[in-house]
């Protein structure tokens, strides 16, 4: 190895600060951003690093996996036993899913359905994921389908706004796609398909396309800790929709609101207060304009999100006080979205446990169980905060974890 290139932590026997070291430096965060977000100083990092400081409890070790956005623990703790966290277990529908969206789309052999037929069928498969507890393996039998069927209808098309409006459907297609491929050990393939649903969009030349797009692709570089790049997607397509607000459709006006959230989100990410609470009050100004019971079917950016995805961002800043307050007065029940609802009581979960009270956090992620079990099961969040209780003192709070652990599949029955 080159004296000047960076060690890899999967295959160097190197300690836990110097894995630290490294996969913080990979991320682009300094010793001062790193402290500041585990609520410690420079000092404390570098002396983790250095080897002055011990190797952390294991909720510490969780929280810098956490931050860090490592894939598995191992990456961090170097224990050859992978622990995913910010990844589920492989999905029984993944092979079949990728294996449609690996096939070549010759288009041949059969007449495509109309754009007009696939639009409802995709209304109909995000009904579906939107009510089904079990979202992935509903949406999962859809998709193959639908991904052959949408590519043969681009390949058939035998005029220039025919071939738009496939390439429309196309793009949402992929859309759907990218919501089953979330938290599923295959990122190359997340990454194929975001690029193709832009590449899509752009060619239907579709403004409702492109917002989604755009609002996928930047949750995709966020998810990576590409920040700058996450901020330049959401700011380019904000000012290409804006024109377009004033006699814009509800579905434009609400993929706009999504795309500022999304701008409140990573610099919440950033640590950046001011700026996220001023991009979400943006966000929440654009849900008043549209109708109170308003949800898009894609984001589910309406009203009823607003108190959910403030919960969001004061738990991404790590403010354990104002996560609570959030949490408190955003209403759940309201969310007219099983998996979008699961997911709010995860964000309530870590707000639970950034104010100390691990207990509520427990309940609520039992809550979120309840709600959607394969949301649960596939986040990297509530399977830290799980983990971390099974280590707690009290012997109630272990058994409660422990038995929320088996049900995600986390420790054996």
């Amino acid at each position: 190895m080159p004296f000047d290139a960076t060690p890899d932590p999967h295959t160097d026997p190197i300690a836990f600060g110097q894995r630290l070291q490294i996969l913080r430096t990979r991320r682009g965060v300094t010793r001062d951003q790193l402290g500041g977000l585990m609520g410690r100083s420079a000092s404390w990092v570098k002396g983790i690093e250095t080897g002055r400081r011990g190797v952390p409890r294991l909720e510490v070790v969780l929280r810098l996996a956490e931050v860090l956005r490592v894939q598995t623990l191992s990456d961090l703790t170097g224990d050859q036993t992978p622990m995913p966290l910010f990844t589920g277990p492989g999905h029984p529908r993944l092979p079949a899913v990728r294996a449609a969206i690996d096939a070549f789309p010759s288009g041949q052999g059969y007449a495509a359905p109309t754009a007009g037929h696939l639009s409802a069928r995709l209304a109909r498969a995000w009904a579906a994921r939107h009510t089904s507890p079990h979202h992935r393996d509903t949406v999962g039998a859809l998709l193959p389908a639908l991904i052959r069927d949408a590519q043969a209808a681009v390949r058939q098309a035998d005029t220039g706004s025919a071939w738009r409006a496939a390439q429309a459907v196309l793009a949402e297609v992929y859309a759907l796609a990218q919501f089953f491929l979330s938290y599923q050990p295959d990122p190359a393939l997340v990454w194929r398909v975001s690029e193709r649903g832009m590449i899509a969009a752009q060619q239907s030349e579709d403004a409702h396309a492109i917002g989604v797009a755009a609002w996928l692709a930047a949750q995709a570089h966020r998810d990576r800790a590409h920040y700058d790049a996450a901020e330049h997607v959401v700011g380019e397509a904000l000012r290409y929709l804006e024109p377009l607000l004033r006699e814009g459709t509800e579905p434009v006006r609400a993929i706009s609101g999504a795309l500022q959230f999304e701008a409140a989100y990573t610099a919440a990410r950033r640590g950046e207060t001011g700026t996220a609470w001023r991009h979400w009050d943006e966000a929440r100004q654009t849900a008043r304009r549209l109708p109170g019971d308003y949800f898009h079917p894609v984001t589910s950016f309406g009203q009823a999100i607003m108190g959910a995805h403030a919960v969001t961002v004061a738990v991404e800043l790590h403010a354990g006080g104002e996560s609570v307050r959030q949490a408190a007065a955003a209403d759940a029940t309201t969310i007219p979205s099983r998996p979008r609802r699961a997911r709010h009581r995860i964000e309530q979960a870590r707000g639970y446990q950034l104010d100390g009270q691990p207990d509520v956090a427990l309940a609520t992620l039992a809550q979120a169980h309840e709600a959607a079990p394969e949301t649960i099961r596939y986040n990297g969040y509530a399977k830290r905060i799980v983990l971390e209780e099974t280590q707690a003192k009290s012997p109630d709070r272990r058994r409660r974890a422990s038995a929320l652990a088996v049900q995600l599949g986390l420790l054996a029955a």
